[in-house]
């Protein structure tokens, strides 16, 4: 088999205007990035507004593991397989980061013959839509620390500096810094911090944000700092919206690219899930909805964490309804969940299989809470055996969902149609009911225990060193009536990454909270996740390179 960024490299792609045509877009309705990628004017979204709106589908995963699931490669495939079905799909993803791409996890395109390209271009620079909000982000720091520098007139406390610097790399030497080192012009010493751009509030801002004019309203809300009375100080106080907004202004386009088979895609944003609200962008996805009868996207990481926030953050603020929901499984990551080793996933082991399978039936439970009907994909793997697919199968069913075995890697859309097929079904045999999980006017400490309890299956939450006084003081701010967006690790229900399957007796450990007042939420940090990745021992940067044809290597 070749590997991705063979079959990417091979792949005959169609100008981004044809792929255009077919939703009925004019060649002027582009913002043409090269022969292959544009972005959607605002004069066409504008032109579609009053559309009715597709279908909207879901695809989320369990908690991953080294053994893979293939979410993006799911959500691809499926967009192909209704394209085979003769059905107007589109596909609404995340621009995937380039920190990750250098380090462990890297490209983020899909994966096999379900793959949206080009997919050099996708994971490296694409439209600049990141390089714009590290701009915008850094813009905003840098005018903070000249206010600070010039006089100080908002009074603010340099000890209570809450906006970070950002950069889309995994750089942990940046996690915590000092500025303002050397003479009295270079500024005021303080301790600072950078982000991954993909956890900077502006990337929320930017993904939740309907127009230009929200998209103002939301940076100028964003707290900065607090001032020595304890008030918290705005990018709007210190006169930085007009400037940012000016650097995202083409960045708040979403991106028109296509499938290996030529269906579109919109890939727009990208807020890390485990961290951030793991979500593409609200005007990528409403767009969406009004161009196709069917819009499919994805929401980061395992149920637990994107599809939690896509429902709880995402639809919640942008009075989006979801109509059915794709959970992927492979029967190694079970088996991984059930305590099988890496190397002995190949094995049939039936015993592992319905000990990990509770992670899958605690997925299961989680999404039917938001009354949304459910559809179980195995992505297969030539050593899934007749007996192991057969077990998850009636597991599934038992459950009330559809079952497809998925093989969209190996074939590409005619690989989804039996998932596509079981799809179709669903959406005309089931309706979604679909509610969020907590309402409102919870206080935050309820709204965390919520999502710890139902979703997590915590016994309890404990909440360490400051963060109870945290939580109260953004209470008493105001902001007690936002949704909250748990940061915490991606690999296990509970929030310790080595806790499989399905963990009980466990308790979620809150060690920070802070507001993103111009995104809407507020930021509830658990365990050990880190808002700067770092770099592995063996970093995926060192397998990539260009040759004197230009041609790239080694990302995949």
């Amino acid at each position: 088999m070749k590997t991705d960024i063979q079959i990417a490299q091979e792949a005959v792609m169609k100008p981004i205007t044809e792929v255009a045509a077919k939703l009925d877009i004019a060649a002027d309705e582009l913002e043409l990035y090269g022969k292959y990628k544009a972005k959607i004017s605002d004069e066409y979204m504008k032109r579609i507004e009053n559309n009715p709106d597709g279908k909207l589908i879901l695809v989320t995963a369990i908690n991953p593991t080294p053994a893979g699931e293939g979410k993006t490669t799911t959500s691809v495939g499926l967009g192909q397989a209704f394209g085979k079905l003769g059905k107007k799909a589109i596909i609404a993803l995340r621009e995937p980061s380039l920190g990750p791409c250098f380090g462990i996890k890297g490209g983020a395109a899909g994966g096999g013959y379900a793959q949206v390209v080009p997919m050099e271009d996708l994971n490296l620079h694409f439209t600049g839509d990141f390089h714009a909000i590290t701009s915008a982000n850094n813009l905003l720091a840098a005018l903070l620390d000249n206010h600070i520098q010039q006089g100080n007139e908002l009074g603010i406390d340099t000890r209570q500096v809450v906006w970070k610097r950002c950069l889309d790399m995994n750089d942990r030497v940046l996690r915590n810094i000092v500025v303002g080192l050397g003479n009295k012009m270079d500024g005021t010493v303080r301790e600072d911090h950078f982000v991954i751009t993909v956890a900077s509030e502006i990337m929320a801002v930017l993904c939740l944000a309907s127009d230009m004019e929200d998209l103002k309203k939301r940076l100028g809300r964003m707290v900065v700092a607090y001032n020595f009375k304890g008030e918290p100080v705005t990018a709007a106080d210190l006169n930085a919206v007009g400037a940012m907004a000016a650097l995202l202004k083409d960045a708040l386009k979403p991106n028109l690219i296509q499938t290996l088979e030529h269906t579109p895609a919109l890939v727009h944003g990208g807020p890390f899930a485990n961290i951030a609200h793991g979500c593409n962008s609200v005007r990528a996805t409403k767009t969406a909805l009004k161009m196709a009868d069917y819009c499919i996207t994805e929401a980061g990481f395992g149920a637990d964490l994107g599809a939690e926030k896509f429902f709880d953050i995402k639809c919640r603020m942008a009075g989006l309804k979801p109509d059915a929901v794709v959970l992927v499984a492979t029967v190694r990551a079970l088996k991984y969940n059930g305590g099988v080793a890496k190397a002995d996933l190949n094995t049939e082991n039936l015993d592992a299989l319905k000990k990990g399978i509770v992670n899958l039936e605690k997925h299961i439970e989680n999404l039917q809470k938001y009354n949304v009907p459910v559809v179980v994909t195995l992505n297969s793997f030539i050593t899934d055996t007749e007996e192991e697919i057969a077990f998850v199968k009636q597991f599934c069913e038992e459950r009330n969902c559809e079952f497809a075995i998925s093989e969209v890697w190996e074939k590409g859309g005619d690989g989804g149609i039996e998932l596509a097929k079981k799809v179709l079904n669903t959406l005309e045999t089931k309706k979604s009911d679909f509610k969020v999980l907590y309402d409102d006017n919870l206080s935050l400490k309820e709204k965390i225990e919520t999502v710890a309890k139902e979703i997590y299956g915590a016994d309890k939450v404990s909440y360490l060193g400051s963060a109870s006084k945290q939580l109260q003081k953004l209470e008493e701010l105001g902001f007690g009536n936002l949704p909250v967006c748990m940061a915490k690790t991606q690999y296990s229900l509970s929030d310790d990454p080595a806790l499989l399957g399905r963990p009980e007796n466990f308790e979620i450990s809150v060690r920070e909270a802070y507001v993103s007042a111009g995104a809407g939420f507020v930021v509830v940090l658990t365990g050990a996740v880190m808002t700067m990745p770092g770099l592995p021992k063996q970093p995926a940067a060192y397998n990539i390179d260009v040759n004197e044809e230009g041609v790239i290597t080694g990302l995949f």
